[in-house]
């Protein structure tokens, strides 16, 4: 398997959450909205989600960390798994502006809502079904924040397509490391279907032979 990156996790870090407000705060209602993952998800109250996800720069330091990583020339192909509003898609188009770029994602108003200049790189797709691309299409696959939004079956699957039709593969996703953070995980997370600590995952990595890089966000 291949290494485990800091990537994301620094971005993560800057956002300060109440844990215990948002598990009493009709949990289940807002669970069932979080996942039609539309609008009230990205753009609507906290409570649903993101609370405002809109483009502020933040993402470009993890493009170039990505560029510098794994060595992505001017024509590099890039595929990101669940990309939302793909801002860091848009990054990475703008600092190799003729790279081949591509990201799916099943939530509409994600997509539609992406910058004009990637919109056109963009459709609407599930991370679980069969990718239409060949083996060893594109030089990186991201996914990050994807993942863990899976049932064990279709996980299965979607890492196999990530490991399939990537030359490098980069996923990061949700976990936990103690039962403090396993307890902040299960109050905040609103659409999480695989709850597993680092162990569990990296296991997985394994069990399902994906090879590529991975990272964790923790909720300390």
């Amino acid at each position: 398997m291949g290494r485990l990156l800091n990537i994301v996790t620094p971005l993560h870090k800057r956002t300060t959450r109440n844990y215990v407000d948002r598990m009493v705060d009709d949990k289940v209602h807002c669970m069932l909205k979080a996942k039609e993952y539309e609008s009230d998800y990205w753009d609507g109250d906290r409570r649903y989600g993101y609370g405002g996800y809109r483009y502020d720069g933040r993402w470009k330091a993890v493009a170039k960390c990505l560029i510098d990583i794994y060595n992505l020339g001017p024509t590099a192909k890039i595929l990101d798994v669940g990309c939302g509003k793909a801002h860091l898609l848009y990054e990475l188009h703008q600092l190799l502006p003729e790279a081949e770029v591509a990201g799916f994602d099943i939530s509409r108003h994600g997509l539609l809502d992406a910058a004009e200049a990637i919109r056109d790189h963009l459709f609407g797709y599930r991370a679980q079904d069969a990718y239409p691309w060949s083996d060893g299409y594109f030089d990186l696959v991201i996914s990050l924040g994807c993942l863990h939004n899976l049932r064990l079956f279709e996980l299965q699957t979607a890492l196999h397509e990530i490991e399939r039709v990537g030359k490098n593969k980069f996923v990061m996703v949700e976990s936990y490391r103690n039962e403090q953070e396993q307890f902040n995980l299960q109050c905040w997370a609103l659409t999480c279907e695989s709850f597993f600590d680092t162990a569990e995952w990296i296991w997985l990595y394994s069990h399902f032979a994906y090879t590529g890089d991975y990272e964790f966000i923790y909720f300390e």
